[in-house]
């Protein structure tokens, strides 16, 4: 009856969220490729290499972030067990664009299906799973029953219960905790995710405590810094120019950092700003507000060889794939969704590569890795706007205090590396 009635939920709530589907289908292009596969209706190449008798164990992430963690542990475990086949699933069309650079030519990449009995029978009737690996909280009831029900083994790693989840897990333990303990291990990412997984209603002998496995999943791009760098030679940015850069904004934090730029160019001109907003189909709204403060804007996507720019111009990078490039070459970093909006983007990336990292009040998301990060001084976080940009104006006035922030910042970024190696040895014994 429990299972009756959630499966009659889910069917209205996607019937009333269908308008959202179409609008994003309409803005991002590629959203609508392969939407057949949300049914469990695979293209029949697709189903050809499925069923060309290789075992393959099926990996899910959501989006950018989640498939970052999973292409890092397919790696790991294709490194403990050469050979080993993958399929990987994914939600969003950015996270399918990512999913591309993570799969192997033996590997199958599909869309996750609808978690309804009749998509899900399909989906995996289709791949027959070697095991199944989800990241981060994917928890759909029907896949992972349907999937432990065949008796292959079901992990979640990289788990993590955020602040505003928290509540809704403990109130419906009695349908997370039956899901929750079919799975048959949980690697969490902290001591609090553990804690807030029981009170979901899991048994704790299910749950291993390994740390995030962000910190294993970035990598400097020497090449893309290189490349990166003849681009703002050619636009007029001098070789020894500081940058300072705002990685993966949202609406708000574009203008919050022009008038944090405005105001440090007074002390120093030589300074320049680079924005990487998060969602590239929004920058035509930060091109506004660029102009709009008065700077000129030289928007990549549409300037691939760029001329000479004025000194203050504010390079808007609206290409997919650069954004660690960028930090190789900032000196000081803001790192989005994390003054307006709730949760907060990765700042492991700009702490690896030594940038003076600065984050707003909201970095849910991040919980593990902040406290850690705030306890070895390796980045600043501002309680809100007005701290926020002092730290930016403090550190780009002082680049003593930037670098000796940024060095901090990548030896405890390598101190926390190696859960990812240990949680792959554990998935490959209980194969």
């Amino acid at each position: 009856m429990k299972w009756t009635l959630y499966n009659l939920l889910f069917a209205i709530a996607y019937v009333a969220m269908m308008p959202k589907f179409l609008v994003r289908m309409a803005r991002r292009g590629g959203y609508a490729n392969r939407f057949a596969d949300r049914f469990g209706r695979y293209p029949r190449d697709v189903l050809a290499r499925l069923g060309d008798g290789r075992p393959r164990v099926w990996v899910h992430a959501v989006s950018v972030g989640e498939v970052a963690v999973a292409g890092q542990l397919m790696a790991e475990l294709r490194r403990q067990r050469p050979g080993i086949a993958f399929v990987l699933s994914v939600t969003s069309s950015t996270g399918w664009a990512q999913a591309q650079r993570q799969v192997g030519p033996e590997d199958v990449l599909v869309y996750g299906p609808l978690d309804y009995p009749g998509c899900v029978r399909r989906a995996v009737r289709a791949i027959a799973p070697l095991a199944y690996v989800i990241t981060e909280t994917e928890l759909w009831p029907n896949v992972i029953r349907q999937v432990a029900g065949r008796g292959a083994p079901t992990f979640l790693v990289n788990a993590r219960i955020s602040d505003h989840s928290a509540p809704g897990y403990r109130r419906l333990r009695c349908w997370f905790g039956p899901v929750l303990n079919l799975l048959t291990k949980i690697y969490a990412q902290s001591d609090l995710d553990a804690r807030r997984l029981e009170d979901a209603g899991c048994d704790a002998g299910r749950i291993a405590v390994t740390g995030t496995m962000k910190f294993d999943v970035a990598h400097r791009a020497p090449g893309k810094e290189a490349e990166l760098r003849d681009y703002l030679a050619a636009a007029g940015f001098a070789p020894d120019a500081p940058i300072l850069l705002g990685g993966s904004t949202w609406p708000g934090e574009d203008a919050f950092l022009l008038a944090v730029y405005r105001k440090a160019l007074a002390k120093n001109p030589r300074l320049r700003l680079v924005i990487v907003p998060r969602h590239f189909e929004k920058a035509g709204d930060v091109e506004v507000a660029i102009r709009t403060a008065g700077f000129p804007c030289l928007r990549k996507s549409r300037a691939p060889s760029p001329e000479r720019q004025p000194q203050d111009a504010v390079l808007l990078a609206d290409t997919t794939g650069e954004l660690m490039g960028f930090y190789g070459l900032s000196q000081v970093v803001f790192v989005g969704k994390s003054l307006f909006e709730k949760g907060g983007q990765n700042m492991i990336e700009p702490c690896l590569c030594g940038c003076a990292t600065v984050v707003g009040p909201h970095t849910e998301n991040f919980r593990p890795v902040m406290s850690d990060l705030l306890a070895q001084q390796a980045v600043l976080q501002g309680a809100d706007l007005p701290a926020t940009e002092a730290h930016l104006l403090a550190l780009l006035a002082d680049p003593d205090a930037a670098a000796a922030l940024g060095a901090r910042a990548a030896a405890a970024v390598e101190r926390r590396r190696g859960a990812t190696p240990r949680i792959a040895a554990e998935i490959l014994r209980a194969l």
